[in-house]
């Protein structure tokens, strides 16, 4: 297939491992990716590198990242990744490879992730690899939940096309505008259900509903 790249690196940024959002909306591009794709899968949950993903990921031919908003950023770990590749990849400046990036967030609307997104545009430039797309998806504290529902289907319909259009990006070599997307769910439902899980893990936690809910200066230990 003209413009095909043979290596691609998928790269799970969140310190969650597989366990996490990050890793469902990965294997679901994977997916959408030609099975004659070769791909590579990494979890990075610590910085440095080891050695041997280092020179794996430096291998490639196309980079995919995918990791957690941390306060409208990226994970520490990530950054320190991120620095110790910028610094191998200017030691082979002779190599083109292309970035894509998945950033996903708890809050319900994708452009909240547009700064990390724009971090990652950043990183491109001072580590000489060329800028593909981005994808911010809101609502990802979903995800891991509804892994039985197929990527492209019901609340994952948005984020199931927009894994499509990031395929077909990645086999072409192309470059499109960043993509922000939420989720086929309604903002009242995915706050009636993120609040029940903090409640629920709250009374894991010894912690009652007034103390979960209480303002700043009003809980038990002010």
């Amino acid at each position: 297939m003209e413009g095909f790249a043979t290596d691609i690196a998928l790269i799970c940024g969140s310190p969650k491992g597989k366990n996490s959002a990050s890793w469902v909306i990965l294997q679901g591009l994977r997916d959408a990716l030609p099975p004659q794709a070769a791909v590579r899968e990494y979890a990075i949950r610590t910085a440095p590198l080891p050695e041997q993903a280092l020179r794996g990921i430096a291998a490639c031919d196309v980079l995919v990242f995918a990791m957690p908003l941390y306060v409208d950023g990226l994970p520490s770990h990530m950054v320190g990744a991120l620095l110790q590749l910028e610094a191998d990849f200017r030691e082979t400046p002779q190599k083109e490879r292309t970035a894509y990036a998945l950033v996903n967030s708890g809050f319900y609307e994708g452009h909240q992730n547009a700064h990390a997104l724009h971090m990652l545009r950043h990183w491109c430039r001072r580590a000489g690899v060329r800028w593909g797309q981005g994808i911010g998806a809101g609502g990802g504290g979903m995800l891991p939940e509804t892994q039985n529902i197929p990527m492209g289907h019901g609340p994952k319909k948005r984020l199931g096309q927009a894994l499509q259009t990031l395929a077909e990006a990645i086999v072409s070599g192309g470059q499109a505008e960043d993509l922000y997307i939420t989720q086929n769910f309604p903002r009242v439902l995915y706050r009636m259900s993120a609040e029940s899980v903090w409640r629920r893990k709250g009374r894991k936690n010894g912690l009652s509903k007034q103390e979960l809910f209480a303002a700043p200066g009003e809980g038990p230990t002010a």
